[in-house]
């Protein structure tokens, strides 16, 4: 008779030395929607809600665990909402308008204050609890872009910083004072001192086409950074050392990335990826060592993510899109980025394992 250990330990030898962890689809939140289209989500942990810039639609506000669409917050569907930032410790919410306002709530009531008029269009915002000031990526003109500067929660505008780039995109924070924001028409990260209001370094992002979006590890002093490729560069993820600017790793993710997660408790990281309709899913091993585990198929146009790291799961946001051709197409994504969605297919996701 054969020993059973022995094939046991035969059998354990011959496999791989890790699983795959097995994110999944857990459910899909159908949300009533006309046409408009969609930027980012953001999760609420203590309302267990997520917000999602829905633009003409508004920021509307979805509970993930009924799955109700509890509010759409006042003011935000003509001021056409890009998505929120939450500002938990004060009780603090601001949608981000194309139309160049800001719109401030009450997280615990949705009530809204009187909307910040900052200029004629702006894309999203970014809260650093160091200073506890809102940094906010104003529209390119001929010159540069604007980053407006606004204390909180008055949200008065107290400076800001002009940089070089057209095309500023996510930020990240070091917990210490510094920003780090992704330029992807430079191919390169700003360093920001938050306090001095000031980029205080530039760092290209090495062989990785159009930086987009970042996330930061405040333990190993490293900058993930997820671009979008080009003609030449596959799109990629790579880690950039905090101190001194150097790529220390860089592989391969699905197109059209706009969302990115680090978890330091699970030691995963998370890239959404809306041409590729893929979710890229890499372990770290270390500060400059980091394995591919997993690139789960999603849905097209699933590009951004918010994570809730108590219960590990994922939310992202689709709908069923089409490239109208009588009609501006954004074809610096893509040839055929859809600009029209058809109404009532919005969803709201939820990836678990």
């Amino acid at each position: 008779m054969r020993n059973p250990t022995g094939a046991i330990l035969a059998m354990l030898l011959a496999s791989p030395a890790w699983a795959y962890d097995g994110w999944h689809l857990e459910k899909a939140i159908p949300v009533a929607s006309g046409t408009a289209a969609f930027d980012y989500i953001t999760f609420d942990a203590q309302g267990q809600r997520v917000f999602v810039g829905h633009r003409k639609d508004g920021l509307q506000v979805v509970d993930v665990k009924t799955g109700a669409l509890l509010a759409t917050v006042p003011g935000t569907p003509a001021a056409s909402s890009n998505g929120a930032v939450l500002i938990p410790e004060l009780d603090l919410g601001v949608s981000n308008n194309e139309n160049g306002t800001l719109t401030p709530f009450k997280l615990s009531t949705l009530q809204v204050g009187e909307p910040v008029k900052l200029g004629e269009e702006l894309d999203t915002s970014h809260y650093d609890p160091y200073t506890k000031r809102l940094f906010v990526n104003m529209s390119a003109d001929a010159s540069g872009s604007e980053i407006a500067v606004l204390e909180t929660p008055s949200l008065r505008k107290i400076g800001s910083i002009k940089l070089a780039s057209k095309k500023l995109e996510h930020a990240a924070f070091d917990e210490a004072g510094t920003m780090f924001l992704a330029a992807r028409d430079l191919d390169l990260v700003y360093r920001i001192d938050t306090t001095a209001m000031t980029a205080t370094a530039q760092w290209p992002t090495t062989n990785c086409g159009q930086a987009n979006s970042t996330a930061y590890d405040v333990a190993n002093k490293r900058l993930f950074v997820a671009c979008r490729g080009n003609d030449k560069i596959k799109p990629s993820l790579i880690v950039i050392d905090a101190g001194t600017g150097a790529v220390g790793f860089k592989a391969e993710i699905g197109g059209g990335n706009d969302g990115l997660v680090f978890d330091p408790k699970t030691k995963r990281i998370f890239a959404a990826n809306g041409l590729s309709a893929n979710l890229n899913v890499f372990e770290q091993v270390s500060a400059d060592d980091y394995r591919p585990v997993e690139a789960l198929g999603t849905r097209a146009m699933v590009k951004v993510l918010a994570y809730d790291p108590e219960e590990q799961k994922l939310y992202s946001m689709t709908a069923e899109g089409a490239a109208d051709f009588s009609k501006k197409i954004n074809t610096a994504v893509s040839p055929f980025y859809p600009n029209t969605f058809r109404p009532n297919t919005f969803s709201v996701l939820i990836y678990s394992k």
